[in-house]
């Protein structure tokens, strides 16, 4: 289970599997049966086809367990007797059962993989339709490699447990109570071997298990790190290379790798030790029944053929005991696996809806800060007291010094986060009591650090509305100025954009940013520094459009350029978490207090 986690999640609510720091660098702790039920609820759905694969299965099962004592009555009934046709007979039977256990091995194996594939296709979609609904201050304190592992490699861990290991605890459970029947039936005395050999067999299986298990604890957990920091690298390469920070970034990557690197050579032994000691025991098995057959042959007390069946029934037998082996080697990867998936998806979002939320069909665009405190860490508050009340089709500037709350107040009206105190309404309506949904669909947000997605213009564009027509894609671009720029391209709008937007500049990103919020005619607009990377000839053709486009919406628009705020509705000044200063840009100036100097400085500078 990834530390990572343990400072991000609620305590135990309803159940959740919760465990405190010390318990999560404990890779001791015992097997948790509880997660492999929850993973074998995914096979559920598919109880159909499971029953068809166990039909398959005792199909196989009985066929090998009639092939060896059909051997032993060819050498006892015909070979013995120099008896050819029967003999024949007896091989043409032989040869039918053995195109029986194929059909049937191949219909098992078929099935389960289906199902099992479909499985973790289910546990991936989970997996992610969750992650989509948490919180962002969970996102805030996870790292992205972390929780890309958990949706790639971990699921992909549970691959084989789903597909050969759920028909190999079956089969083999089945297959060994029949080989066991069977020789009991065949004679008692040489089955004792099989019942003095087998409590040592399943004593190395479990003794292994465990120590399988930790090891494989451990490993994910390093492997988790690896993937961390490559993620992290390969984000920030430019950066690194500006910095001349290559070498600096091998040496941290090389002792994550050296970690993850011990962590396998512990798990080399064990696998090392175990095959040889399960062949070692089936030689030790087989040995014994040539030994007591032969004596008991000696005395005439069983026949060649009982010899040859039950050499064979014993081969047989220690096959099962492998792969039941194998299969706890399967389960400890897989738990160490599920223990992670599952600890995320029980990670339930600080920021969720109510169990009746209340749908605003149409925001008119009222919105109330009635004495608000916020703060990222619990311990250090952002928003103070904070009160703000805006009408309906006002645009509401913000500015202030770093750190002040300006981004904040943006988080909290996009319901990103909740409040500590206080309430924010709108329409008079707690945010709080509303569909996020419903609530978002209402509203648009343009970030600073702008997102562009693989895909073409136009998905960028509609991406906040999918059925938005091209019309309104195109008269969107026109109203931000990116439609000149968009045509030029060979493709125009259906031309392919690189990953993050890398073939775009940081300015025409931020214009499609527009144009994908302007696209869905919000009720609410929010602007977060979203003019910051663009030029001055651009923002003067920007501002002509948003003068249009701001008109009869409430508007929020934060911005360090206050050239670009001039003529919004009020500009309040946030200090220490709270207003202090509001008004228009003309009184603030009459003012000379905080936003007056702020302007003074930029005209300074510029």
């Amino acid at each position: 289970m990834d530390p990572q986690f343990a400072n991000s999640r609620p305590k135990v609510k309803k159940g959740l599997i919760i465990l405190s720091d010390e318990e999560e660098f404990d890779d001791k702790r015992p097997f948790d049966s509880h997660l492999l039920r929850r993973t074998i609820i995914y096979l559920k759905p598919y109880r159909l086809k499971i029953c068809a694969m166990i039909s398959a299965a005792i199909v196989a099962i009985v066929a090998a367990l009639l092939l060896p004592y059909l051997l032993g009555i060819g050498i006892d009934n015909y070979i013995s007797k120099h008896d050819p046709v029967g003999l024949s007979k007896v091989a043409l039977i032989y040869i039918g059962v053995s195109i029986m256990q194929y059909l049937g091995l191949y219909l098992q194996n078929n099935l389960m993989n289906f199902i099992g594939q479909q499985a973790i296709f289910d546990i991936r979609r989970d997996l992610f339709e969750h992650i989509q609904f948490l919180s962002a201050s969970f996102f805030d304190r996870q790292k992205t490699g972390r929780i890309m592992l958990r949706v790639t490699n971990d699921v992909n861990s549970l691959e084989e447990l789903l597909t050969s290991g759920v028909s190999t605890a079956f089969a083999d459970t089945l297959t060994l109570v029949g080989l066991l029947g069977m020789m009991i039936w065949l004679d008692w005395r040489m089955s004792l071997i099989i019942l003095i050999i087998m409590p040592f067999t399943i004593w190395l299986a479990v003794f292994i298990r465990n120590r399988m298990l930790r090891v494989s604890r451990k490993m994910r957990r390093t492997l988790s790190a690896v993937n961390s920091n490559l993620n992290e690298s390969l984000m920030g390469v430019r950066v690194t290379q500006a910095f001349s920070r290559e070498k600096v970034n091998m040496s941290l990557f090389a002792a994550i790798n050296q970690e993850n690197f011990l962590a396998g050579l512990k798990f080399i032994p064990l696998n090392a030790f175990f095959w040889p000691a399960i062949g070692f025991v089936n030689v030790i098995g087989t040995a014994s029944v040539v030994l007591v057959g032969g004596i008991l042959y000696i005395h005439s007390w069983i026949t060649l053929g009982t010899i040859a069946s039950f050499s064979n029934y014993i081969n047989r037998f220690f096959q099962p005991i492998q792969n039941l082996s194998n299969l706890f080697n399967i389960i400890s990867n897989a738990m160490a696996s599920c223990e992670r998936i599952f600890e995320l998806i029980d990670f339930q979002p600080e920021v969720s809806d109510p169990e009746n939320p209340f749908t605003i069909k149409k925001i008119h665009g009222a919105v109330t800060f009635n004495h608000v405190d916020f703060g990222y860490d619990s311990e250090k508050l952002i928003l103070k007291d904070f009160n703000l009340k805006v009408d309906p089709g006002e645009v509401i500037a913000v500015v202030g010094p770093t750190g002040a709350g300006k981004t904040t107040i943006i988080n909290l009206l996009s319901r990103f986060y909740d409040p500590f105190a206080g309430s924010i309404k709108i329409d008079d309506i707690d945010l709080r009591d509303v569909s996020q949904q419903a609530y978002r669909k209402q509203i648009a947000v343009v970030l600073q650090d702008t997102f562009i997605f693989s895909g073409t213009i136009a998905d960028n564009i509609r991406y906040g509305k999918p059925d938005a027509t091209m019309s309104e894609v195109i008269a969107a671009a026109k109203a931000v100025g990116i439609h000149h720029y968009i045509v030029s391209l060979s493709d125009g709008y259906h031309s392919e954009v690189h990953e993050r937007g890398s073939s775009l500049s940081v300015g025409q990103r931020q214009l499609i940013a527009f144009a994908r919020a302007l696209v869905r005619d919000p009720r609410i607009l929010i602007l977060d520094e979203a003019t910051s990377s663009i030029d001055t000839q651009t923002e003067k053709e920007l501002q002509n459009a948003l003068m249009v486009l701001l008109k009869g919406r409430t508007s929020f628009i934060i911005a360090h350029r206050l050239s670009t705020i001039q003529s919004a509705d009020r500009i309040i000044v946030i200090q220490n978490g709270k207003i202090a200063e509001s008004g228009s840009h003309n009184d603030l100036i009459k003012c000379g207090g905080i936003y007056a100097r702020l302007c003074e400085q930029q005209y300074r500078a510029g």
